[in-house]
């Protein structure tokens, strides 16, 4: 009797499902250990049932199988990324090389070369472009020449107070002439305090002489 072709389903019936599973879990096995014999190969097996039951094959050691297949599991993720690093750095230093053309054939515009493949409409951009920049480098200019304008000011009215002080304190300074002692004596006059005799007499001194 020729059996008919297994479909690939859950099996809905629980009696059905656990003598499926009871068969195809020895048969699977087998099939493990038959492989590791004859192929000389290390081969762990790990199967949990619905309940949550464990059934293991290992034809070594379990849990050095396992650490080897998480060895194995790195190595291919850390080789799986750097490929895809490579790649996509690959494909941004593309992307940056062609940004670089784009600005260096801009910045040639800009300078005024290489304008024979531009057209009326790229020309006129072009002059609006420089245009707006001149207005940016006036008024970026006319913001620090305000600024210095006025730090110059600052400076100034600084020195000013600086010097009325300096000024204040000469004039308490000791032994320097003050405004006071600078002012001038009135001069005495002679002729209204001293009497100068002109007449003439004979005689000893002391002595009234009569007028001859």
């Amino acid at each position: 009797m020729v059996r008919g072709k297994t479909q690939m389903k859950r099996i809905e019936n629980a009696t059905s499902r656990q003598v499926t599973f009871s068969k195809r879990r020895s048969g699977l096995l087998k099939k493990a250990l038959e492989l590791s014999v004859l192929c000389d190969v290390e081969v762990a097996l790990i199967i949990f049932s619905s309940r949550g039951k464990l059934h293991q094959f290992s034809s070594s050691s379990m849990q050095s199988t396992i650490e080897r297949y998480r060895e194995h599991s790195k190595e291919d993720t850390s080789s799986t990324t750097m490929e895809q690093d490579a790649e996509q750095w690959k494909n941004e230093a593309s992307f940056i090389s062609k940004k670089i053309e784009v600005l260096e054939a801009s910045k040639q515009k800009l300078l005024g070369e290489k304008l024979e493949s531009c057209s009326l409409e790229e020309l006129h951009e072009l002059e609006g472009t420089i245009e707006q920049s001149l207005r940016s480098i006036r008024g970026r200019k006319h913001h620090l020449l305000s600024e210095k304008i006025s730090q110059l000011k600052e400076k100034e009215s600084s020195l000013v107070k600086e010097n009325s002080l300096l000024r204040e304190k000469c004039k308490l300074l000791p032994g320097l002439p003050s405004a006071a002692s600078k002012e001038v004596v009135p001069s005495t006059n002679l002729d209204q305090h001293t009497e100068v005799e002109t007449e003439l007499r004979i005689g000893f001194p002391g002595r009234k002489t009569h007028g001859m």
